[in-house]
């Protein structure tokens, strides 16, 4: 009788006649599970190297960043009846049609379109691939979280970084392949946006604490030599060697074993690589290190790009509060100013240093915002939620920089042109990294499973 229940289906996977169970049995032998993130090449070759990942958490609203809608302007404040929330996603009932607060403007060569808030990217216009035909399936915000982190709205699947992880393996030995910056209040879901899900747990997030030291324990406590660790480690390991021999397929204990090893090596590389500190005075005014209002974002730009810089596959840095339900002029302003200068920065210094054509850079939130409100208190206009329409933009690793693909609808409320799901997004991703959705794939309760979930495609205009 199989004790091992994962044991058993593999086995009877194994027993049938096809090329296919054979071929995995295969590969299930070969796996180094030694080395779980031991570098990979990839299904075919990489635009990207690695990516940063900028998540605006709380839906930032396109129609007051990069998807100017002037007919709003003469709708402004006209009341009017939702009847049906069903297509919509947005409330039903007594509504009010909102203009924009800001002013926009066309800037760079390409001409993309930009509200005057955004000084600073303005000037790395040109870096920008921005896509506005994505569409979404939630408005509760942890289900949207999930959804453009994992392709599945409830949560317990893989991120997208932990398949890229899974995929490619790390670039550096000595550091996680996947890196998160959180807030200090993480994001709406938690960490199950960053997990690894069904993945072997090897694969997850790794999240930097923003206040105090970056990663607790980092450093051995008084009296304890790297000699006496080494030693520890290696009874340790010899003990849990031994176990896994009777119990191969436990697999949390073969990625705690990696997990042990893998700390070891981080106290000796973490600590100078997390010092941002140690940079220049001029690189650190760049991002805006030391302003009130920047500091904190740009302390996670700065960061992502010297983590990229040793081999990190995928981090992701997160900046929260979009969700402007009202006063959308005070709140989207400020935010902002948060991001806008270590943004831009972040390209600059990238493409300066040689690395922007091998980084690719995502910008979004989890979902749009409505082109109208259900509150009218003053003039506190704020949006809802919208899941039919959202900007994203994108810049370096084979993306066709100085462009904008797709549109909306005249007020904002629907894409309609190269109008795509997320989970094609997702795909467009791992293609950019040199993978195949396809044949990137984890045998899981009884069938193969991806990240787009039922099978995506790649956004052909999006690529360079």
């Amino acid at each position: 009788m199989f004790t091992n229940m994962h044991s058993r289906r593999r086995h009877l996977y194994g027993l049938g006649a096809s090329l296919g169970s054979v071929a995995f049995s295969s590969l299930l032998a070969e796996e180094p599970a030694s080395k779980p993130l031991a570098a990979k090449s990839g299904h075919a070759k990489a635009r990207a190297k690695s990516c940063i990942f900028l998540m605006m958490e709380g839906g930032p609203s396109h129609i007051d960043t990069f998807d100017p809608k002037p007919k709003l302007i003469d709708l402004h404040l006209q009341r009017f009846t939702r009847k049906d929330e069903k297509l919509s996603g947005m409330a039903s009932g007594t509504r009010y049609y909102v203009r924009s607060p800001f002013d926009f403007h066309q800037v760079g060569q390409s001409g993309a379109d930009m509200s005057t808030e955004w000084r600073h990217l303005a000037k790395v216009a040109d870096e920008l691939c921005f896509y506005r035909g994505c569409q979404v399936e939630s408005v509760n915000h942890p289900t949207a979280m999930y959804h453009v982190n994992t392709g599945n709205r409830f949560g317990g699947d893989p991120a997208i970084g932990a398949w890229a992880n899974y995929g490619l393996g790390s670039a550096n030995a000595d550091l996680p392949g996947f890196i998160v910056l959180p807030e200090l209040a993480y994001p709406q879901g938690g960490a199950s946006n960053w997990s690894n899900g069904y993945l072997p747990a090897d694969f997850q997030g790794t999240a930097l604490r923003p206040e105090g030291s970056p990663i607790l324990d980092l450093q051995p406590p008084p009296g304890i030599s790297r000699d006496h660790q080494r030693a520890n480690l290696d009874l340790l390991g010899k003990l849990n060697r031994r176990h896994l021999a009777r119990h191969p397929d436990h697999q949390d204990l073969r990625a705690r074993m990696s997990s042990y090893e893998l700390a070891f090596r981080m106290q000796m590389e973490v600590p100078g690589i997390l010092d941002v500190e140690g940079e220049d005075d001029r690189t650190k005014a760049l991002y805006g290190i030391g302003q009130a209002e920047t500091d904190a974002f740009g302390r996670k730009c700065l960061l992502a790009r010297r983590l990229v810089e040793q081999g990190v596959r995928f981090v992701q840095a997160y900046h929260g509060t979009w969700d402007s339900h009202d006063a959308i002029g005070k709140a989207h302003g400020t935010l902002v100013r948060n991001v806008d200068q270590p943004i831009a920065a972040l390209i600059q210094d990238l493409k300066q240093r040689g690395l922007l054509e091998e980084t690719l850079i995502v910008w979004c939130g989890e979902f749009g915002r409505s082109p109208d409100n259900g509150v009218r208190s003053g003039t506190a206009y704020g949006r809802d939620h919208n899941p039919n329409a959202m900007t994203m933009w994108f810049a370096g690793g084979g993306v066709r920089s100085g462009h904008t693909i797709g549109a909306t609808d005249a007020i904002g409320e629907r894409a309609v042109d190269v109008v795509h799901h997320i989970r094609d997004v997702h795909v467009t991703l791992l293609h950019l990294l040199g993978l195949d959705d396809n044949r990137l794939t984890y045998y899981h309760a009884g069938r193969y499973k991806q990240l787009s979930q039922f099978g995506g495609r790649r956004i052909p205009q999006l690529l360079a």
